[in-house]
């Protein structure tokens, strides 16, 4: 399996798996963030208000927070190809039951049920680090994050003029459908044409599930610490909805989620003290150990990079719309551009990692998303569309790209845990975007993109003071099947 060149261009053996899995991640990416380039048809169709159309992105993005915990256990302990089926199916039927919704507070708990579907990219991150060697996982990662992120971009370009060939307003509806359709009959498709693992290699599970394993006693009370911020995002957005903002929910519903999610963090503590309290009275073994600093940090880097990445494929249509009165194909297609970069970009993010390191990697890509956003934090309504969708792409380039980065460190911190890994990391991404689209509902667009770069400044003084460059080795199967220690380096 470990051979030294990487052949894009071929379909068979563990390049015919890596085809398959991004073009799943694609189709997920299609029915998930094709609320995005949509929204200004749904908005107008069904007369919504700035305010609730901006509710539905953020409820897009919020049920994958504690969806790609959930799945990064479950994919660990059942494997990427049933796993990945199950997502494309059922979050294509909650995504055509949400094409067809009449009330606006159906489409809101249709629409944060439809979270769910991103969380079938930790499905991919378990099966590419299953197929590729740990000197190939950079490249390999990147291709599968980045061009199955395209789906965004390919939602953008295809789903407007699907709606805009349809007389009347349901030309949304048949859109997205179309689009869910097509996801369920792939998700069927892929359990067919895959395995989890090559042949004769074994697929290792967690000793234990529902928390993961960590190493040292410190690294579980920061293991407890780094849960925090999910059920803030959650409460963050329980708030958006409440009598405060938008009147979505009432106040008893709001503090009863206030204390549900209290009550679920503390079952979470006890879960996570349940699975590692052994490490305090016997140390675990050297082969197992790994520090989780390094998946914390990570985590943040997520939350920039992807969450950036989300709250701006969500946004840049009504933003071009709104600030540059532009039409809404137009602005469609513009918004189009940011995600497509993801075909190149976080690929190269992934290969740059494999080639220069992971840690001097991610320093370079925050260095870029930190600065580009500060210029886009200058923007007024008198600059050119042209320079502002120019300035975008320069940032989309760099947060793409440390999504690669990101995810070319991830599966080399600890192997049988990747699935878990992913899934954290993966969430702090969501979380990020419902916190920036958060922001993006109380805040002007230049102040929006003025608090990412501050926040990706924050990131970058993690990577560069905390983060260490993999080390030591990690077993692999060879192609005759035997198990040999590789450095990760």
């Amino acid at each position: 399996m470990s051979d030294s060149k990487f052949n894009l261009l071929s379909f068979s053996g563990k390049y015919r798996i890596l085809h398959y899995t991004w073009f799943a991640f694609f189709m997920a990416f299609v029915v998930w963030l094709g609320l995005g380039p949509m929204m200004p048809f749904i908005k107008e169709a069904l007369e919504l208000t700035d305010q609730q159309a901006k509710v539905l992105l953020i409820l897009n993005v919020a049920m994958t927070i504690p969806a790609r915990i959930v799945v990064g256990m479950l994919v660990d302990k059942f494997g990427p190809r049933i796993m990945y089926t199950s997502i494309l199916v059922s979050g294509g039927l909650v995504s055509i039951a949400f094409a067809w919704a009449q009330s606006y507070e159906e489409l809101a708990l249709l629409r944060f049920l439809s979270g769910f579907i991103g969380a079938g990219f930790v499905v991919g991150i378990r099966m590419i680090s299953e197929w590729f060697p740990a000197k190939q996982t950079g490249i390999a990662q990147g291709v599968y994050g980045g061009w199955g992120n395209f789906g965004s971009a390919g939602a953008a370009m295809t789903l407007p003029f699907i709606a805009m060939s349809i007389d009347g307003d349901n030309g949304w509806r048949i859109a997205l459908t179309c689009a869910s359709v097509t996801a369920i009959v792939y998700g069927l498709y892929y359990y067919f044409v895959v395995t989890d693992t090559p042949k004769g290699s074994t697929y290792f599970k967690p000793k234990k599930m529902g928390a993961m394993e960590i190493t040292s006693g410190k690294d579980m009370l920061l293991y407890m610490l780094m849960n925090i911020p999910l059920f803030l995002a959650l409460g963050v957005l329980a708030w958006k909805l409440s009598p405060e903002q938008m009147g979505l929910i009432d106040i008893n519903t709001t503090y009863i989620i206030y204390f549900a999610l209290s009550a679920i963090y503390v079952v979470q503590v006890w879960k996570i003290w349940h699975v590692n309290s052994p490490v305090l009275k016997k140390p675990v073994p050297e082969l197992h150990r790994y520090k989780f600093k390094q998946v914390a940090i990570l985590d943040w880097a997520y939350l920039v990079t992807f969450g950036t990445e989300l709250a701006l494929v969500s946004v840049l249509a009504m933003f071009y719309v709104s600030w540059f009165e532009i039409p809404k194909v137009t602005a469609a297609l513009l918004a189009g551009i940011y995600p497509f970069l993801n075909l190149i970009a976080r690929p190269g993010g992934g290969w740059v990692s494999d080639k220069i390191g992971r840690r001097l990697t991610l320093i370079i890509v925050f260095v870029g998303i930190t600065s580009s956003f500060l210029v886009l934090g200058m923007v007024d309504k008198t600059w050119p569309v042209w320079v502002i969708v120019a300035i975008t792409m320069v940032a989309g380039v760099f947060s793409q790209a440390g999504s690669g980065a990101v995810y070319a460190m991830v599966p080399l911190v600890q192997r049988r845990m990747t699935g878990q890994i992913a899934g954290m990391v993966g969430a702090y991404g969501n979380a990020g975007a419902v916190i920036f689209l958060t922001v993006n509902s109380l805040v002007d667009y230049n102040h929006f993109f003025l608090i990412i770069a501050l926040t990706s400044a924050f990131v970058l003084a993690l990577v560069l003071f905390f983060l260490e460059e993999p080390a030591g080795q990690m077993a692999e199967t060879m192609p005759d099947g035997s198990v040999q220690l590789i450095d990760v380096k």
